[in-house]
């Protein structure tokens, strides 16, 4: 028993959550690996206590429903892309400090085929992880800048939401 419960608690995860982008997206926003209320929901940020989606809309002035097809409405609509740096790695729930065997997603198609050319990363695992897999592959290739946001998740409470207001609200200047 003891033996399963650390197995469960160390699983690897396999992204199978796809990007939402198009070829007019402008911005990226990249989580690290979705939760497993993200993976049970398919869509990003789906933790009832993740404040992403009370932030965006904010910043936008706009008010959105919990469906995910208005997220991605609202997604397109703003010009940003989402998705995450990992496509798969060992982690115990949605831990971020406990990842091992991480493997990046390949992001050629997006940076290829859309006008994204600044990446946001929602907390420092999640850039971590783009400084050491992806920046070497895609930031001199395709002119990609990327800057570190903090972590919109329940875990990371020192951040109010108006600090988390404030600090995403950059992500406007390069979307027109």
């Amino acid at each position: 028993m003891e033996f399963f419960l650390r197995e469960k608690m160390n699983e690897t995860v396999v992204h199978e959550i796809s990007p939402v982008w198009d070829k007019d997206s402008r911005i990226l926003i990249l989580g690290t690996m979705p939760s497993p209320k993200s993976r049970e929901a398919g869509f990003f940020y789906m933790h009832p206590r993740n404040r992403f989606w009370r932030v965006m809309p904010v910043i936008f002035g706009e008010k959105l429903s919990d469906s995910v097809k208005d997220r991605k409405d609202f997604l397109m609509r703003h010009k940003i892309a989402i998705w995450d740096v990992l496509a798969s790695c060992k982690i115990s729930g949605a831990s971020d400090s406990s990842i091992k065997n991480a493997i990046p997603n390949d992001f050629s198609q997006i940076f290829s085929e859309s006008k994204i050319r600044h990446v946001y990363c929602t907390g420092k695992t999640a850039f971590s992880f783009w400084k050491k897999f992806c920046a070497p592959v895609y930031e001199h290739k395709f002119g990609i800048t990327c800057v570190c946001l903090p972590s919109t998740s329940p875990a990371n409470a020192a951040w109010t939401f108006e600090k988390l207001l404030k600090e995403y609200a950059v992500i406007k200047e390069f979307i027109n």
